[in-house]
This record gives structure tokens, C-alpha cells and sequence, in this order.
């Protein structure tokens, strides 16, 4: 199985690199090698590499910067995965991709399947439903994974951040009325590893009848204070903490450029189902990533 990675050194893609490697052969690229607001540079280049899987670790992430990179954001969340999913069919490989809980509106008040109907506050969030549509009318051998929350403890994410935060503020203030479900990286990377193990003959035969949209993330769900207060306390250097006060906010408090869903949990069931694999309770990833 020769695998295309792109987008290797972001927090997902660096997990992948060592999650997919003893399925094969891996040629992982970034940024400047690939370069995902150039759609037009892709086609020669998969042609070249002929992976039978790309897995597209890459996206335009800057939520709030998005509203002003609008144009950006579309070229690499929305233009660019229909490209990928050209040229997959093209080679015969299957795409996976991640999307995002930000799809969604956050108004259901129930944990989001993948049959309801998206409606994003954000260009971040249109623009990767825009990506998951240019997949999907493609129509060839796709995952596509939504997920959420996803931090790592090498690149800046939540989890780093309060933990930053903590060493410096004697009181921190954290939204509660924002949920979904804490992703660690690394068992992300894990998980789609594992099922890729499990097709790795020909995968692009293998799994075309389970090829589709799923919703892949955490088990279970948090509000980020909730979250907040567990990462505090499985902080492995509490000594070094400033923070004495953790106390609940909203998120009016915390005027931003892009609007965020308030209750954007996703309910994983299908992917459990179909390949008989689960992420584990949001809580015991968050203790294995925290272990000092």
C-alpha cells in the first residue's frame, strides 16, 4: 500500500505519519512541497506518486481569521478536495478527509448524525461543507470523517493553552455553553490506521461499499469549562501552576469575528457500526495524552 499524507506536520498529519507506517510505503508531503491554495498543482503531482490511499491531513483551520480569508479557506477546505477527489479516481485510491463539527449550527440540542442537515455560522464551516459536497459529487471511493475538537499537545490547541494559560493567570475564565467532544490527535490518527489495516490488500476495492460521510470523534462530549477542568487537573506540572480560580463564562462574554455553535456534539454510532471500531471516553484519551 503506498500511502500520499498531505499536510504531515500539522497535529493530525505528524500522529498519522507514525500511526500509517507499517501499512506501507508513505510519501508525506507539506507545505512548500504541496500547496493546497494552488488547486491546479495537484493533479501532476498524484499522478506522479500513484498512492492507492491520500489522506488529507490538511485544512485552512484559522476560524476567526477565515471571515477575512474567505477566498483562502475556499481554495484549500472547498476547491481543494474536489480536486483530490478528481484524482483519486483517476489512480484508483481512496480519499479520506476530515471535515468538522462546524458544519452545524449548534442549535439541535442533541448530539449531531450524519443525516442532519448542516448549517454553518462560520466561512470556516461553510467552507469545509463545501469541501465534503465537492467529495461527494465525485462519488468515487471517499471517507470523509467529521470530527471535533481535536488538539495535540505539539501544536497549539486548547489543551496547550490552558495549561499556558494556567502559569500566568490567577483566575481563568472559560466558556461553558460551548460542547462537543475533545479529539486527541494521536487517536485519530490511530483509528483511521486501524482501518486502513483492515482493507490494506486493495482498498480501493475493499471499501467501496462503505464509502461515505462519518462522524468521527471523541466518545462522549464536554463544554470547553468542563474540559478546561480536566486538564487542569491531569496537569503533570501543577507546581508550575498560577491559576487558583477556574470560573464558567459564556461566550457573548468573548466577542469574536466568527460566530461558533453552541452545542455541536456528533454522535458516532455509524462509524462504530460500520467498522466495528470506537475512539475511546473523551476523558481517558485526555489522561493518556496528559501522562507524564
Amino acid at each position: 500500500m503506498r500511502i500520499l499524507l498531505l499536510g504531515h506536520l500539522g497535529q493530525l498529519g505528524w500522529e498519522a505519519r507514525r500511526a500509517l507506517a507499517c501499512l506501507g510505503e508513505i510519501v508525506a508531503l507539506d507545505y512548500p512541497q504541496i500547496d493546497l491554495s494552488q488547486p491546479q498543482t495537484l493533479p501532476t503531482l498524484i499522478r506522479d506518486i500513484k498512492p492507492s490511499v491520500i489522506y488529507n491531513a490538511t485544512a485552512y483551520t484559522a476560524v476567526d481569521r477565515a471571515e477575512q480569508e474567505s477566498h483562502l479557506a475556499k481554495q484549500i477546505n472547498a476547491i481543494a478536495p474536489g480536486v483530490l477527489a478528481e484524482c483519486a479516481r483517476e489512480v484508483r485510491a481512496v480519499l479520506i478527509h476530515f471535515s468538522t463539527d462546524y458544519v452545524f449550527d449548534g442549535t439541535k440540542g442533541s448530539p449531531y448524525v450524519e443525516d442532519d442537515i448542516p448549517h454553518p455560522l462560520n466561512t470556516y464551516g461553510m467552507t469545509k461543507w463545501m469541501g465534503e459536497q465537492a467529495i461527494q459529487d465525485i462519488n468515487d471511493v471517499y471517507l470523509i470523517f467529521r470530527t471535533s475538537w481535536v488538539y495535540s499537545l505539539r501544536r497549539d490547541s486548547f489543551v496547550t493553552k490552558v495549561l499556558e494559560w494556567s502559569r500566568k493567570q490567577e483566575t481563568l475564565r472559560i466558556v461553558d455553553d460551548q460542547i462537543s467532544n475533545p479529539t486527541w490527535a494521536r487517536m485519530l490518527a490511530e483509528i483511521t490506521a486501524n482501518l486502513l489495516a483492515n482493507y490494506r490488500e486493495d482498498p480501493y476495492a475493499q471499501l467501496q461499499d462503505k464509502r461515505g460521510l462519518y462522524h468521527l470523534a471523541g466518545d462522549g462530549w464536554a463544554s470547553r469549562f468542563d474540559w478546561a477542568q480536566a486538564i487542569l487537573k491531569l496537569d503533570p506540572q501543577p507546581e508550575q501552576r498560577a491559576t487558583r480560580h477556574l470560573l464558567p463564562a459564556k461566550t457573548s462574554e468573548f466577542p469574536t469575528p466568527a460566530t461558533r455553535p453552541l452545542f455541536s456534539a456528533l454522535n458516532c454510532e455509524r462509524f462504530k457500526h460500520t467498522f466495528h471500531l470506537s475512539l475511546p471516553p473523551w476523558q481517558d484519551a485526555l489522561t493518556l495524552a496528559l501522562q507524564p
